[in-house]
């Protein structure tokens, strides 16, 4: 089960950093930030697991500028605003999709979470 996103007022957890594989390594279909190289198991848990959470920490994040990004762009004082199916065409999103996350947006640039304590769209 997620964990729930963060509130806007508490500190993000800092999860282990991602650092980009040089190109060379990422052609390597074998290659995975490091990880084959490790041989104690207990290390490869740890190692993998700290990826696993910054890869779910930086999901949540990019999923919350996206958000911001289609509330921003399907709003009405904008003389160039698009609606959700034009949101949903540029994100590759179904319309009702697009709809829940300019909703999502516009709660977080209020600040605002829905009754369980997060602001997630779905």
């Amino acid at each position: 089960m997620a964990e729930p996103t963060p509130r806007r007022n508490e500190p993000r957890l800092r999860p282990a950093p991602l650092l980009f594989e040089p190109a060379e390594a990422a052609a390597d279909p074998e290659h995975f930030f490091d990880l084959e190289s490790i041989d104690d198991p207990r290390a490869l848990l740890a190692r993998a697991t700290e990826l696993t959470q910054a890869f779910r920490a930086a999901a949540d994040r990019a999923m919350e500028y996206q958000a911001v990004a289609a509330a921003q762009l399907a709003d009405a004082r904008r003389f160039d605003r698009l609606t959700p199916a034009d949101i949903a065409e540029h994100a590759d999103w179904t319309e009702d999709y697009a709809k829940k996350m300019v909703e999502f947006g516009e709660d977080l640039m209020r600040g605002t979470e829905d009754d369980t304590g997060t602001a997630d769209p779905l």
